[in-house]
């Protein structure tokens, strides 16, 4: 009746309408399904091994999708070194997976069409080429033992052929083989017409959510992060996502490069505003695309100066009126990063140590390490803590993009130390606002905590969704997921110490964003510490890891991120103490 979900029991289950219980389980298969079929990284790679045929199988099937059958991809990733392409039609054609020639021939000549074209079967002219490109990525997949030869003509000082690099399941085989002297892109093209689109899409998915959930309301201003590795790999789908929020496009000349973004007018946008956005930039994407960033600047500075547009269809000149009624400078200062030749937000390193008492804090930190403005002329790293506080206390949503299947958000602590502490600086800057006017004698001002959209771009879906959602999908299948658990423990000292840095990062993401869930706790708990196998298999590998989960489970619990009983919290504190004795040398009594 309020329309909020509630916990059932199977005492209160009989509580439950019919219809509301038929709704939720098929809510739930639909979630299992969603589970079942996400992909992650298994394992860490090791440098100049081949695939074997299963983990070959998982490439091709992640690769494929619908395209290629069940059958194809295990025959296709059996195949052996010296087999070719009509061995594998063959094989299929012996195990009736696979029409033969003459009858597929025979079923196409009746009616022109059938299962075949495109299909699953791998039989015709669409599922033909496909098979026919999963035995050439199947090859190419063998030559990672290339790497190492790579390696050593490297460090040799030899030469090494260049090769583009990219993500097989992005960018297709021409990525492979791997252990080549790979080149990115040309800066003077960002973003290409691909990654434009996409970043188009993806913008537009993203004003969507955020109207879904605010009746309708456009969001003022969005945070985008840009980040260098992710502009290579995606040839500049956030900066896509910027010039389409903006309501902007590329001009470019005769060659093809790209010599400004021009704003499109207001008559061609179909009624929406131009929505204003803070650009947080990390450092590699600051120094490697001077040229990106200084055509951005000049894109924000003549939408604050667009005099002539309406304010309330164009929420930069909004702002930037705003911040010169308060007599602030450069009020179209929309690029952010550390000082000049500096890196990183030192988020990490407060969590990492353990040096914070709340989320404000950090969000503190993450603001006064990404106050330096950037863009065309004399603007190279200007401090400018009193636009970046404005830009925040208006932003409403921050938009993360996670370009590979290989790191997502809880695999690394870049995360949780940029997009999560944004969405607590941004936090923060409002509840600053709201506090100033008490002191000025006027009502407390309540503010909404910024939401937070995660886009997940190494697939063809580009649905954005809430933070929340995309950490409770990954925890699910990584860290709780008992076969990831397994590859990651199996490689010894690296494995583990991968295990325990997802630990930190999922305190970081308490710390910043207030995950905070128990099950995710209970259920590292129950896989990495009272599994006596799987803790003493870390424990052997690389004690200072296992050392280091059991400290985050006991920090999280001090902290009131998790409420562990005191059982629990005995036994980790034993096991802390008895690890650390080991790490020192000291011999405890029998």
């Amino acid at each position: 009746a309020t329309g909020k979900p509630r916990r059932v029991t199977s005492e209160d289950c009989g509580e439950v309408s019919k219809d509301a219980f038929q709704a939720y389980t098929a809510e739930l298969y639909a979630y299992l399904g969603l589970l079942e079929n996400r992909l992650f990284s298994e394992g860490l790679h090791v440098l100049g091994a081949e695939p074997t045929a299963a983990s070959a199988a998982q490439y091709l099937s992640a690769y494929f999708g619908e395209r290629l059958s069940e059958e194809a991809v295990e025959a296709v990733a059996g195949m052996k070194a010296d087999e070719t392409l009509e061995d594998v039609r063959a094989a299929l054609e012996r195990s009736l997976a696979l029409p033969s020639s003459s009858s597929s021939s025979a079923a196409m000549s009746s009616d022109g069409e059938g299962e075949g074209v495109g299909g699953k079967d791998g039989s015709s002219e669409g599922g033909g080429v496909a098979l026919a490109e999963a035995v050439e990525i199947r090859s190419l997949l063998r030559r990672n033992v290339e790497e190492l030869s790579g390696a050593m003509k490297a460090l040799n000082g030899e030469y090494l052929l260049p090769a583009v690099g990219g993500d097989l399941l992005r960018d297709g085989p021409g990525v492979l083989p791997t252990g080549r002297n790979i080149h990115a892109l040309d800066p003077y093209r960002m973003p290409s017409p691909a990654a434009a689109d996409r970043g188009a899409r993806v913008a537009r998915a993203i004003i969507e959510q955020h109207r879904a959930a605010n009746d309708g309301a456009y969001p003022e201003t969005v945070s985008v992060n840009l980040w260098g590795l992710d502009a290579i790999k995606t040839k500049g789908e956030s900066v896509g996502i910027v010039l389409e929020l903006v309501g902007a496009r590329s001009v470019k000349e005769g060659t093809g490069r790209v010599v400004r973004y021009e704003l499109i007018p207001l008559a061609e946008m179909g009624g929406r505003p131009r929505v204003d956005v803070l650009c947080n930039m990390s450092g590699i994407f600051r120094d490697s695309f001077a040229n990106v960033v200084g055509l951005l600047d000049d894109l924000f500075q003549r939408a604050a100066a667009a005099e002539e547009e309406p304010p309330a269809l164009n929420f930069i000149l909004k702002h930037a009126l705003e911040m010169k009624a308060e007599g602030i400078d450069n009020a179209g200062a929309r690029l952010f990063s550390n000082p000049p030749g500096d890196y990183g937000s030192m988020v990490n390193e407060r969590v990492g140590t353990g040096d914070w008492e709340d989320g404000r804090e950090l969000g503190d930190t993450w603001a006064a390490r990404n106050a330096f403005s950037y863009g065309k002329g004399d603007e190279r790293g200007s401090a400018r803590p009193e636009v970046l506080q404005a830009l925040l206390r208006s932003t409403e949503r921050v938009v993360q993009e996670v370009d590979s299947v290989e790191y997502g958000l809880t695999d690394i602590q870049e995360y949780y130390a940029n997009t999560g502490a944004l969405v607590a600086a941004a936090n923060a800057a409002k509840e600053e606002a709201g506090n100033k006017n008490v002191a000025d004698g006027k009502p407390k001002k309540t503010f909404k905590p910024v939401a937070c959209s995660i886009v997940e771009t190494f697939g063809e879906d580009v649905t954005p969704r809430d933070l929340e959602e995309t950490l409770r999908l990954e925890y699910r299948t990584k860290l709780l997921n008992p076969r990831w658990a397994d590859a990651m423990a199996s490689q010894g000292s690296g494995g583990a110490y991968e295990i325990s840095q997802r630990m930190t990062a999922l305190v970081g993401w308490g710390a910043t964003a207030g995950f905070a869930e128990d099950w995710v706790y209970d259920g590292a708990h129950e896989r990495y510490v009272e599994d006596e196998a799987m803790r003493a298999k870390l424990r052997k590998a690389n004690p200072q890891a296992f050392r280091n989960v059991l400290r985050r489970m006991l920090e999280a619990a001090g902290r009131g991120m998790w409420n562990a009983d005191q059982a629990t919290l005995e036994q980790l504190r034993q096991l802390y103490a008895d690890t650390d004795d080991e790490l020192e040398g000291v011999k405890t009594r029998p």
